[in-house]
Formats: structure tokens, C-alpha cells, sequence
């Protein structure tokens, strides 16, 4: 059967939110494992226990306002992130209301540099991030059928839903001095619980071995950070991806948009100068090779912004391996 590993963007904001004529500040970060959730998200493997790990390299070099413009103010945006993840999905060889079950957890680490005034020399920091847990159930309503190579694993046609919850727990290094002042920080100190529903539609074989339409809808709920009292409004996070099945070849067009619903506020009081409601849609390609000999699976993705409010302009390159270990 398909190997399937949930892994997801954290935000491409590296971890901050800035305002006009401000220091870095605090923002969304939005739950998930790091790499994004989009091509076979509502599925789950087969019962085992599977591992591997997710890079990721990320640059912001410019920061919009809540207009969509360049923010004023910040003459030396210079930010990058290089995280590598480790993670883990264990499906136990149960079944609840026809569907599977499947526990996700992904513990990040690396490196984040960065300067947004000129004035602050540029800073790094490296470290363990915040880890992400997931419980997530997937029922399927299709059918498995053979790829026509007979070197990759089964599709699964169809319709796949799945629904979880998931958890970013702020145990990762913090340090408010340097996400006030330099927009970096490995862990965010708040915590973040966020139900989620994903769909997964598998075509019959129409140009090559099936068109896969894909997505995954989060909704973060952010608790206050006790250092700061800062709380970020919540927000709805959808990874998406279109791509097409061609042998042990899966390749397409990814995307993640996020939008928050409402202002962020710090000791009760919204933060100026418009709540710092963030948007933002990021778009590129995304490609998978499955390796049904090894079990195992390898993907590659990159992104760029085409649409950012209160939030940095990034560039994000994401490879994952992922194997079942029994």
C-alpha cells in the first residue's frame, strides 16, 4: 500500500509578525509538522510504525504590512531558517468506525539567523524547536488498485477524509529578547491546540495513473504567552496540492493560505497599529518518489509567497524521507 507521511509547514514567517516602525514581534505560528500536509494528506499507511526526518531552508528578505506593502521602518530584513526534523507514525492494527487511526509527532531543531534594522546587528540561534503531536482518524470510501508500474505502491481511488487534533507544545528554546529584536526564535513559548479535517480524492486513470486532489484544513486556537501576555487571534491554515500519479512518481502544484480571523492583542489590549491580522498564500511544486522496495519515500518541495499581509515574504525548500520501520 501507499506509504503516507503527514508532514506540514510550520509557518513561513519564521516565527514572527512585524509591525511598521516596530522590532520584531510576536505572531502565528501555525500547527503541524514541518514540510506541510499536501499531496495524500487524509491518508494514513498501513499498521506499522513509521520514521524518518524533514529539512527545510527557508529566507524572508522583506516584510508587508497589514496594506500588503513593504513595512516601513525595517531597512535590513535579513531572515533564515535551516530546521531538520525528526518524526514519527505509528498506526496501530485497529480499526474505529471503519477507519484507521494514527499517532503523529514531529521534533524540530536547526538554526535561525536574522536582522530587521539596520541599527541591530544580525543574530543567530540554534537549538530545539517546539515539537508537534497529532491523533488523527482516516476513513476511506474507495478502492486500492495496482499502479501500472509494478515497481510502486497501490493508489488509493477515491474519497479519504480524515480529522484530527493536533498540538504545538512550546517547550522549544525562547528567547523574547531576540524575537523582539531580531524576528528569530526556535520556540514560541505558546500553545497552540488545533483540530483539523483533510480530504484526499484519487481520479481513475485519466492521463497517467489517477489526478490527486488534496487538502487540509487547520484551525489554531492560541493560548497567552505567560512571558509576554501576548495572544494571537486565531487562525485558518489550508494546505492544498493537485498533482498527478505516474508510476512510482507523484508530482504537482502545492500551496498553503492562511488567514487570521481575528486581531492580536497583548494584556488585553489589540495591538497597534491594526491588530496584526496576518495573510498569506504561498504556491509551488511538489514532488514524490515512492521506493516500494525500501518502503520507504522521498519528497521534495518549494515555495514561494504570491500574496502576504502582516507576515514576510519567503522562499521555502522542504525534503522529507520517510520509511516504515516494521
Amino acid at each position: 500500500m501507499a506509504l503516507s507521511v503527514a508532514v506540514r509547514l510550520a509557518a513561513l514567517l519564521i516565527g514572527c509578525v512585524l509591525a511598521p516602525l516596530a522590532n520584531a514581534a510576536e505572531g502565528p505560528v501555525a500547527a503541524g509538522p514541518i514540510g506541510g500536509t499536501d499531496m495524500r494528506s487524509a491518508l494514513l499507511p498501513p499498521p506499522g510504525l513509521y520514521g524518518g526526518v524533514i529539512g527545510l531552508s527557508s529566507v524572508v528578505h522583506e516584510v508587508h504590512d497589514g496594506t500588503g506593502h513593504p513595512a516601513a521602518g525595517l531597512d535590513a530584513v535579513d531572515l533564515d531558517a535551516k530546521v531538520a526534523a525528526p518524526f514519527f507514525v505509528w498506526v496501530p492494527d485497529v480499526k474505529l468506525f471503519d477507519g484507521s487511526l494514527g499517532l503523529i509527532g514531529v521534533f524540530p531543531a536547526g538554526r535561525e539567523c536574522g536582522q530587521v534594522l539596520s541599527s541591530i546587528p544580525r543574530r543567530c540561534v540554534s537549538g530545539f524547536g517546539d515539537p508537534y503531536i497529532e491523533l488523527a482518524w482516516s476513513r476511506s470510501f474507495g478502492k486500492l488498485r495496482a499502479s501500472r508500474d509494478p515497481g510502486a505502491f497501490p493508489i488509493l481511488e477515491g474519497l479519504t477524509v480524515a480529522l484530527g487534533l493536533g498540538a504545538v507544545v512550546p517547550v522549544g528554546q525562547y528567547d523574547p529578547q531576540l524575537q523582539r529584536l531580531n524576528g528569530i526564535s526556535l520556540g514560541n513559548n505558546t500553545f497552540d491546540l488545533a483540530p483539523s479535517l483533510a480530504v484526499t480524492y484519487t481520479t481513475p486513470p485519466l492521463l497517467f495513473d489517477g489526478t490527486e486532489f488534496s487538502a487540509k484544513l487547520y484551525w489554531n486556537q492560541y493560548w497567552e504567552n505567560p512571558e509576554t501576555h501576548y495572544k494571537a487571534s486565531p487562525l485558518v491554515d489550508l494546505d492544498f496540492a493537485v498533482t498527478e500519479h505516474i508510476g512510482r512518481f507523484q508530482a504537482g502544484v502545492a500551496g498553503v493560505y492562511f488567514r487570521q480571523v481575528g486581531e492580536d492583542t497583548q494584556n488585553g489590549v489589540v495591538v497597534p497599529p491594526d491588530g496584526r491580522r496576518a495573510e498569506y498564500l504561498a504556491l509551488g511544486g511538489v514532488f514524490n518518489v515512492d521506493i516500494a522496495e525500501w518502503g520507504a519515500a522521498i519528497r521534495v518541495k518549494a515555495l514561494t509567497t504570491v500574496l502576504v499581509k502582516n507576515a514576510g515574504v519567503s522562499n521555502v525548500i522542504v525534503i522529507g524521507f520517510a520509511k516504515k520501520l516494521y
